[in-house]
């Protein structure tokens, strides 16, 4: 037999060995899973007989497998996979419940198995590259890339498109025949889809369609366009933001919050938007954010509106600029342990965030106060350790619209040093307790106004100054249970401007001239204190579910002097019309300078406190628990005084008292306060040398008093619900300067809607369905109380009283209510309410908030599609508050 010949027999041999062994009949029982992996080019033949390779042969290794039948038929060239059959070809796998492989054609079929009741299952999952699709039946070609795809369903970018018939061209081009485009988490029913009847698909980039309208439910809706364009993209692009429209009664017709979001890199991004009122009003926005990680992070932010209202002419007409800039910048601490910058602006106009009509936040409008710090600080390590910072402040009351800047402000520290203390061991003793270091502070303050910001007028009354400092301290024991310490400090101040004062004798009036000049003073004091920590245990039956109370006490005395520095001070006559001279006033040239002025007056204190801490130790219910559980009965109770030994009248200073306590798990929090006089008032209600007692009162005389409290309540919660909502709003108000909760209503910003995607929208999951179905209503409640009494002159009156509240219940899975509001307990009405109702659809979603009365009278009703890259599909329409005088 020629050697052709013997390998011809020899391949026939083995391919009937494969397939008699391959082949199974149907009724025979599910072989163990087989796994095949063949090269079908990898035949080795003699080189005198070398048969050229088929233009249709397979260019890579061919693994498959299934769980019940494999199947290999050598005359039709086809592998038979059936039950959870798996095959994969380079980049391309498919998972099915039966799938056939022609390996002479290069091509795969796959579908779904169907039992005996007609259902279908193990439907096709293709996969290739980054691209899945989940279709009933596929049809793929390895050579030409080409497939036929029938009912599929594939993710790109956070969207789903479903197809009735799939062509694909090749990896990166798909046509379409009637599909559709959701955003929907159900594909197999979406709440929503807009049909498109042909279009062409390019993964990860776009889809380019024809005529397409939305569907709800499957009920068709009159909102179509002849063609759409849906970008596809996994990283973030620029693109146009759509406005808003609708018409106010002051403004006419309006476009608001359209704009354009530029991708700059993927540190930073920008977006511009804005608005245009027919009446000539407009606003602009940007907002920027930046994020280089270990490097530092941040955001700014700049609105501007200009704001008309009427027309000229008319008695109601105004026009008014307003403006905000906020930005905040932190610097990652791993980039440079020894040096940090920081930043946390917010300024602008005093009237900004009550007369905005592009956000609401009551928060923001109700703080009379905008404040600002940029920092940079630097550390060099050694010993004594030196830090050095620089810091420009800003603080601006909305009410008075006065400004006040720190521009900038020095600070530098040399560390503790202890010049007596041993090279090895612990320092002990008075000496080697020693300490001392080094401060120095150098500022430039500047007061201004809203007109003046940014005018060279701002720096007209501008002070400088400089102040160095050196304490010198020491600590040490006595008796083993008495804590003493003793400190001086040491203080110069330097000034670049004093004054002298003068009395006119013609115009009768106090004449103070500016001197500009460097001129310094130096002052001193001394103060010791000795106190000590008493603990009491008072334990109770073993019966009594309570073990023991335990009572902390905290006394201390403490001696201050203050010298007087009369050397600093001088005098001017005062003289009368007549020419005589009727008194000797006393002033300090340093009246007025950055950190003060010295006192020419001697004092001598002494100093009493006492601090009270109680705690309980319960035992616990379970008697596997070894420890028992603490609670506590009152965090502090605090009481205050001192006495001046210099005085000549009212020695005693009235004795404070603070208290503060959590109840109820730490649910309620409760804090208070007030402050005894000893000494009476005569008939005009001013204070006397008398003590109360001896004029027929009482031992102390209550001047004022304060209860403040707050209480969470919340039920019907999971373990990880916490049942707060709008925390990005409420980060927002902070960073305003408001409240940390939304007991003034939750703020609303119309131009970012981002605060309210997170407000507990999506918090909610549906839960399972079954038989039994029951629904626990989650429920939050926040309350809050305070009260303030005064009777400083007599009058006894509760100056202020008020309770606030504020709560969501969510009435089913997706539909929750909310409400802010509060009582006014002196005059009697009702402070700023806020309703808000939210309803989580799905893919959508929908809010309503309103406000009925008072000044900011306004309702809100917003609906949209959640997902970002259909976020311009949203219904907007409000209600603008009245004019703001």
């Amino acid at each position: 037999m020629s050697t052709n010949a013997t390998y011809c027999f020899r391949v026939l041999i083995f391919t009937v060995f494969i397939n008699s062994f391959a082949q199974t009949s149907p009724d025979s029982k599910p072989l163990e899973t087989v796994r095949d992996t063949i090269r079908l080019d990898s035949v080795s033949v003699p080189t005198d007989s070398i048969i050229k390779k088929p233009e249709s042969a397979l260019e890579g290794i061919l693994t498959y497998n299934a769980k019940d039948i494999t199947s290999i038929n050598t005359k039709k060239k086809t592998i038979y996979l059936y039950n959870q059959a798996d095959m994969t070809y380079k980049d391309m796998s498919i998972k099915a419940g039966v799938i056939t492989i022609n390996y002479e054609t290069n091509e795969v079929n796959a579908g779904r198995i169907k039992d005996s009741l007609g259902n279908y299952s193990q439907a096709p999952v293709f996969t290739q590259g980054g691209d899945v699709i989940e279709p009933d039946s596929i049809r793929f070609n390895f050579t030409t890339k080409k497939a036929l795809i029938w009912n599929s369903k594939t993710e790109q970018s956070g969207g789903n498109i479903l197809a009735e018939l799939t062509k694909k061209v090749n990896d990166s081009l798909l046509f379409i025949n009637r599909g559709k485009f959701t955003t929907s988490t159900d594909s197999e029913d979406p709440e929503y889809y807009f049909l498109m009847r042909k279009f062409k698909a390019v993964p990860g980039k776009k889809v380019v369609a024809g005529w397409t309208n939305m569907y709800i439910y499957n009920v068709p809706t009159p909102i179509g366009v002849p063609f759409a364009f849906f970008p596809l993209t996994n990283k973030r692009s620029s693109g146009v933001i759509v406005p808003s429209f609708g018409e106010q009664a002051e403004r006419g017709y309006f476009l608001q919050n359209g704009g354009y979001y530029f991708a700059v890199n993927d540190y930073l991004d920008l977006a511009v938007v804005g608005d245009y009122y027919t009446n000539g009003s407009y606003g602009l926005r940007v907002d920027n954010q930046y994020n280089k990680r270990y490097k530092f992070n941040g955001n700014l932010s700049f609105r501007f509106e200009n704001l008309i209202t009427s027309e000229k002419g008319f008695p109601d007409y105004s026009k008014s600029n307003i403006y905000n800039l906020r930005w905040s910048h932190n610097k990652d601490s791993k980039s440079n342990p020894n040096s940090r910058f920081s930043a946390s602006v917010n300024i602008g106009s005093s009237t900004y965030f009550r007369e905005s009509i592009n956000q609401l936040n009551i928060s923001s409008a109700l703080n009379n106060t905008l404040a600002s710090s940029i920092s940079y600080s630097k550390s060099f390590p050694g010993e004594p350790a030196v830090n050095v910072s620089l810091t420009a402040t800003h603080s601006q009351n909305t009410n008075t619209q006065q400004i006040n800047l720190t521009l900038p402000t020095f600070q530098g520290s040399v560390g503790r040093m202890f010049p007596f203390a041993p090279k090895n061991g612990g320092k002990k003793g008075i000496l080697q307790n020693i300490q001392f270091q080094y401060n120095v502070r150098g500022e430039q303050r500047i007061q201004t106004t809203d007109s003046l910001f940014l005018k060279k007028e701002m720096f007209d009354n501008a002070k400088k100054g400089m102040q160095h400092t050196i304490p010198l301290s020491t600590n040490f024991k006595i008796l083993k249970h008495l804590s003493v310490s003793t400190s001086t400090n040491f203080q110069e101040n330097w000034t670049f401007e004093t004054i002298s004062k003068s009395f006119d004798q013609e115009t009768q009036t106090v004449v103070t001239t500016p001197i500009q000049g460097f001129d310094a003073f130096r002052t001193y004091n001394f103060s010791t204190g000795i106190g000590t920590t008493v603990y009491g245990m008072f334990p109770f039956k073993e019966s009594s579910k309570i073990e023991a109370i335990r009572h902390v006490v905290r006394p201390s005395i403490s001696y201050n002097i203050n010298p007087s520095f009369d050397q600093y001070y001088d005098t001017y006559e005062v003289i009368d019309a007549d020419g005589n001279t009727t008194a000797d006033v006393e002033y300090t040239r340093f009246e007025g300078s950055m950190f003060g002025s010295p006192s020419n007056r001697y004092s001598s204190s002494i100093g009493f406190s006492l601090g009270n801490n109680i705690e309980a130790k319960v035992r616990s219910k379970d008697s596997t628990e070894v420890e028992s559980k603490k609670i506590v009965i009152l965090n502090s109770l605090n009481f205050s005084t001192n006495y001046n030994l210099s005085a000549d009248s009212l020695n005693l200073s009235p004795v404070n008292m603070t208290g503060s306590t959590q109840l109820f798990n730490k649910e309620l929090n409760l804090n208070f306060g007030a402050t005894f006089d000893p000494y009476a008032l005569d008939q005009n209600n001013k204070k006397i040398n008398t003590f109360n007692i001896s004029n027929g009162g009482g031992l102390f005389r209550m001047t004022s008093a304060n209860v403040s409290m707050s209480y969470n309540l919340k039920g019907g919660q999971s373990k990880d619900s916490e049942g707060t909502s709008g925390s990005r709003s409420q980060s927002e108000t902070v960073r305003n300067g408001g409240r940390d909760d939304d007991l003034f209503g939750r703020a609303e910003d119309f131009a970012d809607r981002r605060f309210s995607e997170d407000d507990g929208a999506d918090s909610v999951e549906a839960s399972e369905e079954n038989d039994l179905f029951t629904y626990t209503i989650p429920w939050n409640l926040r309350v809050s109380y305070a009260m303030n009494y005064a009777n400083s002159i007599g009058q006894r009156e509760i100056s202020s009283h008020s309770l606030m509240f504020s709560g969501d219940i969510e009435i089913s899975p997706r539909w929750r209510v909310g409400a802010s509001s509060g009582y006014d307990l002196k005059n009697t009405g009702f402070t700023f309410t806020q309703l808000r109702f939210e309803r989580d659809l799905l893919s959508w979603r929908m809010n309503f908030s309103w406000v009925p009365f008072s000044t900011y009278k306004q309702w809100n009703f917003f609906i949209g599609i959640k997902s970002g890259i259909l976020s311009d599909i949203k219904y907007d329409k409000r209600r603008q508050r009245d004019q703001q005088l």
